[in-house]
């Protein structure tokens, strides 16, 4: 059956966890579009209107360069990621681009079988669609604190 907008803008938000959760973080990728914006923030400076970001990456090839790294460069902290998403709620469509939102809670477990909450938040997105598939244009993760537990290493 054909899918509304809503309903492909739904399954894409729960691909995005379920990719990062999975540890399928090549596949993840290709979620956005080539000139895509991927920002992680805390609510406390969104709310002061600072521009500091925890992360930025500013096209899709800074996200493929991220993985490669976090695969081959980095040293952090073997976990395992489960996202819960909170209901996704489409705001509106203007020119093509539709703003969703949707919050998020992200437990992580180490290796010695530990589950910590590391974070939550609010998915703030631009989503467009593309040969009928809906891709991220803007993702801008508000995290509710400036302080991260660990490591920020894999997507949130």
């Amino acid at each position: 059956a054909e899918l509304s907008d809503r309903e492909a803008i739904t399954d894409l938000m729960a691909e995005y966890v379920h990719l990062i959760d999975e540890d399928r973080l090549e596949e993840w990728v290709d979620l956005f579009v080539d000139d895509c914006s991927y920002k992680i923030l805390s609510r406390e400076n969104v709310e002061a209107g600072f521009p500091l970001e925890l992360l930025s990456c500013h096209n899709k090839h800074m996200l493929r360069d991220r993985i490669l790294s976090l695969r081959e460069a980095n040293l952090y902290n073997l976990h395992s990621d489960k996202h819960v998403l909170g209901a996704v709620q489409v705001l509106d469509e203007s020119s093509g681009t539709w703003s969703v939102k949707a919050n998020f809670a992200v437990y992580q477990s180490n290796l010695e079988g530990e589950t910590d909450l590391f974070g939550v938040g609010t998915y703030r997105d631009q989503i467009v669609f593309n040969e009928g598939r809906p891709l991220f244009k803007e993702k801008i993760v508000v995290n509710d604190t400036f302080a991260v537990a660990r490591m920020l290493s894999t997507p949130i």
